[in-house]
């Protein structure tokens, strides 16, 4: 019985080195036909593939017969067993194909990425702007107040204050080196669930110093029935009296106060690229530094300023200068709103500095106190609200008299949120 491998008989059991041999020696290398390196594979392993025979001389340079059988030496490409091919998962390649990625995936870390980058700048935004106001005023010195209606009421207040400025600044601006504040306009903002109303208040209009507690002094002062400009009040003991005046003038109980200077007033008219206004007539006013031909045209700081300060070149003096006021305003706060300011972070950003830092508001003003100001104004300019002067019935010592009758008309509408049907000069 044979108890050889497959393929040697008995008769090489004496001829270790080759049939016919009587050399001890072993013959040329050129008869050994496969060297292995390395442990031996188990068969069947996976990832090797079945090895052809080489007995024989067999299978050498049989390249098309290796194609055919999808065998790949790997002596031509470097390739390893077992290893990731190059060709995705072809036909007779050993290789782990890449996933296909997973897009619903990015495209969700993509969105939840984008939203919190959106609200970590929305919340220091928020709080980089609210710790820019200036909550100087406080209402809760004004005594003897009406009683609270509907909706919100704003005084709008622009003063003269010079502060910050420079003797090249005060020049240019043609503001003076006068002491102290006074107001160059005043307007009461209602906004409600019926439309929103600004009203000016003519800085010469007659009116009477009541009662009131002195803002630093905490003196009571009572009132003797004196009668001023209502200007005056303001620079008497500024915002507080000036707010308990318009109370008691009109019973229409202010719910927040806010205050631009002349400087602040020019950078925000510059920080936006200015505003355009289409100037009825032509003006010059050589005391505001004026000079404005008929049209369209497109102001910036120093023009705006003067535009809203002239007086003396129109014939309605301080009336017509309340209406430029109101139109200017209007006109600037529908600019801001404008998507190449807003979702313009270079533009956004230096007009928001540029006005939280000159705004001066009550202690109880919020930023969304301020938003719905800001957005009541835009309304007004864009048809949704109305604007007018205080009713005038004439004038008295140089002072402009408030019709009473029609005062109170308005102040009723206003405190009842109702529409406002009144009329002003």
């Amino acid at each position: 019985m044979n108890e050889w491998p497959e393929g040697w008989s008995d008769d090489d059991r004496g001829n270790r080195y080759g049939s016919g041999s009587a050399n001890a020696q072993p013959e040329s290398a050129r008869v050994m036909r496969q060297v292995r390196r390395g442990p031996a594979a188990p068969p069947n392993s996976p990832g090797v593939p079945q090895q052809p025979s080489y007995v024989d001389g067999q299978g050498y340079g049989d390249y098309t017969n290796a194609r055919n059988t999808g065998y790949d030496s790997g002596y031509n490409t470097g390739q390893v067993y077992g290893g990731g091919g190059s060709d995705g998962g072809a036909p007779g390649r050993y290789s782990d194909p890449r996933p296909a990625p997973n897009w619903r995936r990015r495209i969700k870390l993509t969105a939840i990425s984008l939203v919190t980058v959106l609200v970590v700048t929305t919340v220091g935004t928020y709080f980089w702007a609210d710790s820019k106001l200036q909550r100087e005023v406080d209402l809760s010195k004004v005594i003897d107040r009406p009683e609270a209606g509907e909706g919100t009421n704003y005084l709008i207040v622009g003063s003269d204050s010079r502060a910050g400025m420079s003797a090249e600044d005060k020049k240019k601006l043609h503001t003076g080196s006068a002491e102290g504040k006074r107001t160059d306009s005043m307007m009461i903002l209602h906004t409600g669930s019926n439309g929103d109303t600004l009203v000016s208040l003519p800085r010469d209009s007659d009116v009477e110093i009541p009662s009131f507690v002195g803002s630093d002094s905490g003196k009571t002062y009572k009132g003797t029935g004196r009668h001023v400009k209502l200007n005056a009040a303001y620079a008497e003991d500024g915002p507080e009296l000036l707010v308990r005046t318009v109370e008691f003038n009109t019973g229409l109980r202010i719910d927040h106060y806010v205050e631009i200077g002349f400087a602040g007033f020019a950078n925000i008219v510059d920080a936006v690229g200015g505003v355009e206004m289409d100037i009825p007539q032509d003006i010059k006013d050589t005391k505001s530094g004026a000079d404005f031909k008929k049209g369209k045209q497109t102001l910036d700081g120093q023009q705006a300023l003067a535009f809203v300060r002239t007086r003396y070149a129109l014939a309605g003096s301080d009336l017509d200068r309340t209406k430029n006021q109101q139109k200017f305003l209007s006109a600037l706060a529908n600019q801001v709103a404008t998507p190449g300011t807003v979702l313009n972070p270079f533009k956004l950003y230096p007009t928001m500095g540029a006005g939280l830092d000159s705004l001066i508001v009550d202690k109880d003003m919020g930023l969304y106190d301020l938003g719905s100001m800001f957005w009541a104004m835009k309304g007004v300019s864009g048809g949704d609200g109305k604007s007018m002067n205080m009713p005038i019935s004439g004038s008295a010592g140089g002072n402009l008299v408030w019709d009473k009758a029609k005062v109170q008309q308005l102040v009723k509408e206003l405190k009842n949120d109702e529409k406002v049907t009144v009329s002003g000069n």
